[in-house]
């Protein structure tokens, strides 16, 4: 065997609450004013809520806009679910919200905003795209796997409130057989899934189980990499999971970054993506990175790909962007020709990735960042991002 795992968790974990939370102040700030800067970090413990960072728009608003994004967040996300009392799960209409914004510092602007629609990295630092042709979704199979064992048991849980909680962690175990496999991106088999998913007290553990164990194998039914034979379960491993959501378990933007994008496959960046506007490169420059990694390998110029982004705070052009096809190469184009072609290529400042994105309006038609902060950063097909909009410019470089 040779063993690769990943995690994910769902929207009502209490990190992605604090995300999600985070993401509905710059989705709502962002309709209401386009050229708001945000930057909020959110912190769940129990009942309370602390709403920080630094925001600045020309929007009057004051604690009770900040307030209701929070108790609407944690409504959206399945709270509270019907089965739990408030000493087992969280109520958002019992939640004591303190709002700590204040205004984003002029220091910044200096370099941000500038004549002509510009727009300075409003951060420095280095974001990461990865892609790999082990999935149709260019995303790694573990990852892609535990992502979508999440799904299936969030929507049973939002269906079923008065048996399970929306509080969901998922990690699924892929065999590759060897090592020369796994750099090959030859998945072999699904060879060990952890779910743990909260049971209203009334429900039998076992009982619990053989519930959640039905919804996983009609999600893998007939999946070439799944055999229920040779797959181990680990499916609420302590014997009882009833008190959950962060009245279990305290909540801070940011801390899952790694499950929002791709699984510990590839390296994470300078920072996370959620609570920020498009002009912070963590958000914009990530977006960005993705969307090469994923033409590089979707154009058959690599069976893989790491494509690294680098910003200075006030500078528009990133300070490098580098290619590495990680020996996977399809192509006798040499990496750092790539990168040198795609620099020319593409200005990849922020007010460009904003504009070929729509990062500055986000919407119910066409993406809400609360709604990636639930599902992950990358890797889904309805995202801008992910949209393979250049693919004939990078299959020419085969030529």
């Amino acid at each position: 065997m040779y063993l690769f795992t990943s995690e994910s968790v769902s929207a009502g974990h209490p990190d992605k609450c604090a995300d999600i939370i985070a993401d509905t102040i710059v989705d709502r700030l962002l309709e209401l004013d386009p050229k708001a800067r945000v930057a909020t970090e959110v912190f769940i413990s129990g009942k309370h809520i602390v709403i920080g960072g630094e925001v600045r728009t020309d929007i009057d608003i004051g604690e009770g806009f900040y307030r209701l994004c929070a108790i609407d967040a944690l409504s959206a996300i399945g709270y509270p679910e019907i089965g739990f009392d408030e000493s087992q799960t969280l109520y958002p209409d019992a939640t004591d919200i303190r709002v700590l914004v204040s205004k984003q510092s002029p220091d910044i602007s200096i370099g941000v905003d500038r004549e002509g629609g510009e727009i300075g990295a409003g951060d420095q630092g280095m974001m990461i795209g990865f892609a790999t042709d082990e999935t149709p979704t260019l995303m790694p199979a573990a990852l892609e796997y535990a992502r979508k064992i999440r799904d299936a048991l969030y929507a049973h849980a939002l269906e079923h409130p008065d048996r399970f909680g929306v509080d969901i962690k998922t990690q699924v175990t892929i065999d590759y057989g060897t090592k020369e496999n796994f750099d090959a991106n030859r998945p072999r088999a699904i060879r060990k899934i952890v779910a743990a998913v909260p049971h209203a007290a009334h429900l039998d553990i076992e009982e619990a189980r053989i519930i959640v164990k039905g919804v996983i194998l009609e999600t893998l039914e007939n999946d070439p990499l799944f055999d229920e034979e040779t797959c181990e379960f680990f499916i609420d491993g302590t014997g009882r999971y009833v008190n959950h959501s962060p009245l279990a378990d305290s909540g801070t933007t940011g801390r899952k970054i790694v499950a929002d994008t791709y699984g510990a496959y590839a390296p994470v960046g300078g920072g996370a993506q959620s609570s920020k506007d498009y002009t912070k490169v963590d958000r914009s420059g990530l977006y960005a990175a993705r969307w090469l990694a994923r033409h590089i390998v979707a154009a058959g110029l690599a069976k893989k790909a790491i494509v690294e982004l680098a910003y200075v705070i006030g500078r528009a052009n990133p300070l490098s962007v580098t290619v590495d096809t990680m020996s996977t190469a399809l192509t006798p184009l040499k990496d750092e020709e790539l990168s040198e072609k795609i620099a020319e290529r593409f200005p990849l400042t922020p007010a460009w990735i904003t504009e070929r994105f729509g990062l500055d309006s986000p919407s119910e038609t066409t993406f809400l960042y609360a709604d990636i902060a639930a599902r992950g950063q990358v890797g889904y097909p309805d995202y801008p991002w992910e949209k393979l909009d250049e693919l004939a410019w990078f299959e020419g470089l085969k030529r």
